[in-house]
């Protein structure tokens, strides 16, 4: 068994989904009901075995159903260094402290990341760009504040998930501390109400959450965002939501005061606060929905919570597309299905004539232990004939309480006896990792990057370098929306012996690391290709990145989505979620991932002429897309949009065929091929990355 060790330097946090974002614990103000957070995932223990064969078999990887067994789980060293404090050599030659663990962290999606697309950072939860997020590494223990995490990095603030930047007593313009305290508290002066009647006003009493809401909001918001912007924007923003929802509803802010209008008739007029006086703003915020639902009936109708979510949507139409809010009920069940839902077996059933069986069992779950097989029959669950039942009511059978006994009584085709397996049910994150042998080449596809994907991975990885003969391993990140940075970056640490994976840079000293791996690679450096295509994006384009700049692999397939932007996330006081884009990714040849995407050293999106053409030439020492690549790696932030596109109309975005994976084999078929793709990476330049946090 090989044992290698998560470091973390300093907190941080990203987001795929991504998204895939990163976080660092952020506690918002403490009075109105502030929202419990995301529970800590387990640390994943899985044990290696039960690969699919010729078969693509699917066999389940949820988040963890610890167990003693350890097998040849592989997590090497991951060390994550604040920009500045060491430059990207030293960071890759830093040596891993035995028991330090990482946090979680990537969009966009999430993410989140999500997912998200921004890459996740460690402790954060997967955004909804399908960036995974539990982002606690494979085979550490999760840090006191890194809880089942997004894309990419989620993190709930407040209470110890994925959150923001721990941000301390945050001090208003005016001096006064906001950190603990209900926003608003602080005076803005005599409200001036109209002369004319008003409607019936609505009750106030969700007005004190939702100005803590506003409050925690502008808090978490004012250090991270990308550029600097005051909370006088931000606020200003959000309220625009109010003429979104009745157009006849306006602001006057020409002079000191800020002024609500509906027609010519003046509702409220309160004196602007300072720029960043977040209790200020908060309250006057509050004041305005208040005053706006007294008198208009389309504001009135509206519930809290489509306020507030209305509120977030104006504000984030001025910052990036993957900076969001998620409402408490879908925050809720994003949470509730990143750690993993109901609990149950881990398995996933299937018909087979008359009979029920097991079609896939989840890696981290109960069942992988067990002694179970793909393609038993169940024949009872706790006593109870599945005799003329459906897949779909056995598998209902199989869910109940986290830790609750479950009897199955299991026949393997061809055998003259059942057999009694005892499991203890446990909620199981989805799957991610996927795994088939095709001849002598065996085909891993990861799907997101979630809390459990590296250690997924490793198992896999673990299982298949024992096969004989095998000649290499093709990772197929296509349709990959991303996840939790943390995870793609540990990923990268399975297949890299040493260097950086990718630095993160914001205006936030929280967001700015370089993630350096070392000592990991599980294969011995068998040949690998990635298959990629235009929706591969976020955590995904990080390991893909990695990988093919280290000259680690081939990448293969159609220019990649883009999504460079990393999210870090806070739980907002009505279990709503903030995803926040607050740093940038750059790869480890110090280009930038956002916009440009990964440029593929074989291109399959240009029709089957120009493949075929490609390919004839791979025999004889030349890569038709050499000059795409080099141009590419040489790119630099800040980057204008005709250059990217010049760039990537060397090999436009195209989803993913049957040729992809054609390609694939056919290069790790042929060594000389492969060593030829391989070469069209440059070599390292010599000035290290410009990591500008002045945005």
């Amino acid at each position: 068994m090989i044992v290698a060790v998560l470091l973390l330097c300093q907190p941080a946090t990203l987001h795929a989904q991504d998204e895939s974002p990163g976080q660092s614990p952020f506690t918002p103000p403490s009075t109105p009901p502030a929202g419990s957070g995301a529970a800590p995932a387990p640390s994943p223990t899985g044990r290696a075995g039960k690969v699919a064969g010729a078969a693509s078999t699917a066999t389940q990887a949820p988040a963890s159903q610890p167990d003693g067994n350890a097998a040849a789980t592989v997590v090497p060293s991951v060390v994550s260094a604040p920009v500045g404090a060491m430059d990207a050599k030293a960071a890759a030659g830093a040596s891993a402290t035995p028991g330090a663990s990482l946090p979680d962290a990537a969009g966009g999606g999430a993410p989140a990341v999500h997912s998200s697309t921004a890459a996740t950072t460690p402790g954060a939860n997967s955004a909804a760009n399908g960036a995974g997020e539990n982002g606690a590494a494979a085979g550490s223990a999760t840090s006191g504040n890194a809880a089942a995490g997004n894309t990419s990095a989620n993190a709930t603030a407040g209470n110890g998930a994925a959150g923001g930047s721990s941000s301390g007593n945050a001090t208003s313009a005016d001096g006064s501390s906001t950190a603990g305290a209900p926003p608003g508290s602080a005076a803005t002066g005599p409200a001036t109400v109209a002369e004319a009647s008003a409607p019936d006003q609505p009750p106030a009493s969700d007005l004190p959450l939702i100005r803590s809401v506003i409050g925690t909001a502008l808090q978490f918001l004012g250090p991270r965002t990308l550029e600097p912007h005051s909370s006088r924007d931000f606020t200003l923003w959000g309220l625009g939501c109010l003429t979104a929802l009745d157009p006849s509803l306006a602001f006057d802010t020409r002079g000191a005061d800020i002024q609500l209008l509906s027609g010519q008739s003046h509702l409220l007029s309160r004196p602007a606060p300072a720029q960043d006086n977040i209790d200020g703003w908060a309250q006057l915020a509050t004041d305005f929905l208040d005053t706006a639902r007294a008198h208009s009936d389309a504001v009135r109708t509206a519930s809290r919570d489509d306020l507030l979510q209305a509120f977030f949507d104006e504000l984030f139409n001025h910052l990036d597309p993957y900076s969001r809010y998620i409402g408490p009920s879908s925050a809720a069940t994003d949470r509730e299905a990143r750690i993993g839902g109901e609990a149950d077996a881990g398995v996933t059933l299937a018909q087979s004539g008359k009979h029920v069986v097991i079609a896939a069992i989840n890696a981290n779950g109960p069942a992988w232990p067990a002694a179970i097989e793909t393609g038993d029959r169940i024949l009872a669950v706790n006593n109870r004939s599945t005799a003329g039942q459906s897949a779909a009511t056995v598998s209902q059978w199989l869910c109940g309480p986290e830790d609750s006994r479950l009897v199955l009584r299991l026949l393997t085709p061809g055998q003259a006896r059942a057999r009694t397996v005892v499991l203890r049910r446990a909620k199981v994150p989805p799957e991610t990792v996927f795994a088939f042998a095709s001849g002598s080449i065996i085909v891993l596809r990861i799907t997101a990057f979630s809390s459990d994907t590296a250690e997924e991975l490793s198992q896999y990885l673990d299982q298949a370098t024992q096969a004989p003969h095998l000649k290499g391993l093709i990772i197929d990140l296509r349709g990959n929306r991303g996840g939790v940075l943390q995870q793609a970056v540990t990923a990268a640490a399975l297949l890299l012996d040493h260097g950086v994976a990718a630095v993160t840079s914001g205006r936030d000293p929280q967001a700015n690391h370089i993630w350096a791996v070392q000592g990991g690679d599980m294969t011995g450096g068998l040949p690998i290709t990635i298959l990629v295509d235009g929706r591969t994006a976020s955590a995904a384009e990080i390991l893909a990145a990695a990988l093919a700049d280290h000259r680690r692999a081939v990448v293969i397939g159609s220019a990649t989505l883009g999504k460079g932007l990393v999210q870090t996330v806070a739980q907002l006081p009505d279990e709503g979620e903030l995803f926040v884009t607050w740093s940038r990714v750059i790869a480890p040849l110090h280009w930038p991932l956002q916009g440009l995407g990964v440029m593929p050293q074989i291109c399959t999106s240009l029709g089957e002429a120009d493949l075929a053409r490609t390919l004839a030439d791979l025999p004889t020492g030349r890569l038709d897309s050499q000059a795409a690549v080099a141009a590419s790696r040489a790119a630099r932030y800040p980057l204008p949009v005709s250059r990217i596109l010049a760039i990537r109309k060397a090999c436009p975005a195209a989803l993913g065929s049957d040729r992809d994976l054609n390609v694939a084999r056919a290069l790790l078929e042929n060594p000389a091929w492969y060593k030829t793709a391989i070469a069209a990476i440059p070599d390292e330049a010599a000035s290290a990355p410009i990591l500008s946090t002045n945005n």
